[in-house]
């Protein structure tokens, strides 16, 4: 019997990082504290944006040659390498530590729960993903400085080259999986696939699909974030603009 898993999702408008990662964050506390039910957001960036996973150096990226260099930058919650967010579409998944979408063998498998159901949606398009050949772990903080440039066995690749990844923050109360699909690429720096070299692809429309192929129930209708969610996310944004936060390491 297929497992039924009601998930709210949500496809907000292209926002700047700091709002990204604060109303991240927002969905995060509210899933932790039973305010908010378990939730799927997309959503996309206004600017291209580097965002530097939680235990990286900033002297990594202050080192990095320009055009990338010279990108606005923001420090996720997750762990993992820097990506270069430009032309893509960004998912997070935020649950309780009791939701069925988290297996008995813990949230990494969570990695494979959602990895799988995009690649069921690109090879319906056409568009034939493999899985990584790398390490089990999805989010190292070893590595080359760009997250598209390490491979894991959770990661989607197209023809070796990495097409989409994802990584965690796990609390006792929640565990949020943020990941990022590239549809074009634009930047040297970028070394990735992406959609736009196999498909034209308008990947909005596919929204409710991706949504009941992870939650394994009927999507509905997208939802919006609370009033108090949003309040919230407001309060976290200038954690985001803080030159301590982005600097901390």
């Amino acid at each position: 019997m297929p497992l039924k898993s009601d998930v709210r999702w949500i496809s907000d408008e292209p926002a700047d990082a700091p709002v990204n990662m604060a109303r991240d964050e927002a969905i995060l506390i509210a899933v932790s504290e039973g305010r908010a039910p378990p939730t799927m957001r997309f959503y996309r960036w206004s600017s291209p944006t580097i965002s530097l996973g939680y235990f990286q150096s900033y002297a990594d990226f202050a080192a990095l040659p320009h055009p990338a260099g010279g990108l606005p930058v923001v420090r996720r919650l997750t762990g993992g390498g820097a990506i270069l967010h430009d032309l893509e579409l960004t998912y997070s998944l935020t649950l309780p530590p009791n939701h069925p979408l988290l297996p008995a063998c813990g949230a990494g498998a969570l990695y494979d729960v959602v990895h799988d159901a995009f690649a069921r949606f690109l090879t319906d398009l056409g568009i034939h993903v493999t899985k990584g050949a790398g390490a089990p772990g999805a989010a190292s903080h070893r590595g080359p400085f760009f997250c598209f440039e390490r491979h894991s066995r959770f990661d989607l690749l197209l023809d070796d080259r990495k097409l989409m990844g994802s990584a965690q923050r796990r609390l006792p109360t929640a565990v949020l999986q943020h990941g990022s699909l590239i549809l074009g690429s634009r930047f040297e720096q970028q070394r990735c696939a992406s959609v736009a070299e196999h498909a034209h692809v308008v990947i909005d429309n596919g929204l409710p699909r991706l949504v009941e192929e992870i939650a394994r129930a009927p999507a509905g209708r997208a939802a919006q974030l609370s009033k108090a969610e949003l309040d919230m996310a407001g309060r976290l944004v200038s954690k985001y603009q803080d030159a301590a936060w982005t600097r901390r390491r």
